[in-house]
């Protein structure tokens, strides 16, 4: 059961981002995401990068570990990995630029990381 609740911590905090840019623009992970999923339906090519891609992957394969009877390690694993280096990206860039915003955003999804290979580590 705790593996779930990890892998649903792991889906909600990836979610959590928060991005900021030149001309007063930013925008929360889970508004980029709904968008990206409106244009993969109408123009595919548009949304075909990794960084929307691999973490996109991450969390559908997150989203079937809790339909798991026993979530998959290799599956929380690799959406661990998908996920962490957009979220990776953005904490350097938030510290790079000093953005506390952006820093803070991400702090949770490396925490339930942690948290989560050190859960599943112990499980053999």
């Amino acid at each position: 059961m705790k593996s779930k609740v990890l892998n649903s911590l792991l889906i909600f905090t990836s979610l959590l981002g928060y991005l900021e840019w030149g001309g007063n623009n930013h925008i929360f992970l889970f508004k980029a995401e709904a968008e990206i999923f409106s244009k993969l339906l109408t123009d595919p090519s548009s949304v075909l990068h990794p960084f929307t891609i691999l973490p996109l992957v991450g969390q559908i394969l997150l989203l079937i570990t809790l339909f798991q009877k026993t979530p998959s390690k290799l599956l929380t694993y690799i959406s661990i990995g998908g996920l962490g280096l957009l979220i990776g990206f953005m904490c350097i860039a938030g510290i790079m630029t000093l953005n506390f915003k952006t820093i803070i955003s991400t702090l949770p999804f490396i925490v339930v990381s942690i948290i989560g290979i050190r859960h599943y580590r112990k499980i053999k």
